[in-house]
């Protein structure tokens, strides 16, 4: 459903949100290795990340990534918009070109409701409460 980047950027963000308080940086090889992620894959998707300003870099030796105390209360919705664009909200579900209500594709009325779910769940789930579902040993980030 989300490409690799996006699946990516979603735990990144998480494991940054689950960082204890003081010690809320983590560096590029840190969060690569968090969520299973090649190192320089990884760079790309932080890259984007923060010139959407969804993560903050600090360059130097203590530097690295980090999310303000506002960044926590980022939705789903922004992280896959910024990665995968509108296309999972919007799009057609078996890739028609040209499927509207007007001229359905045969499971246009049946999508059309699972991504109107989907959507909600996203705009409606932050950051911090993927983050808390870690934090609590409910969820995890790699396998």
């Amino acid at each position: 459903m989300f490409s690799k980047a996006c699946k990516y950027a979603i735990n990144a963000m998480i494991y940054l949100a689950t960082l204890p308080k003081g010690q809320e940086r983590a560096s590029l090889k840190e969060i690569a290795r968090a969520i299973n992620s090649p190192v320089a894959f990884t760079a790309k998707i932080l890259q984007t990340l923060v010139k959407e300003n969804l993560l903050i870099s600090i360059k130097g030796p203590h530097g690295g990534f980090t999310i303000d105390n506002k960044g926590k209360e980022t939705k789903l919705y922004t992280i896959v918009q910024v990665l995968d664009g509108d296309q999972i909200f919007v799009g057609c579900a078996l890739g028609l070109e040209k499927c509207s209500e007007d001229h359905p594709c045969a499971v246009h009325a049946k999508f059309k409701a699972i991504r109107e779910h989907l959507t909600g769940m996203m705009m409606t789930t932050s950051l911090e409460d993927m983050a808390k579902g870690v934090q609590s040993g409910i969820s995890y980030l790699k396998y």
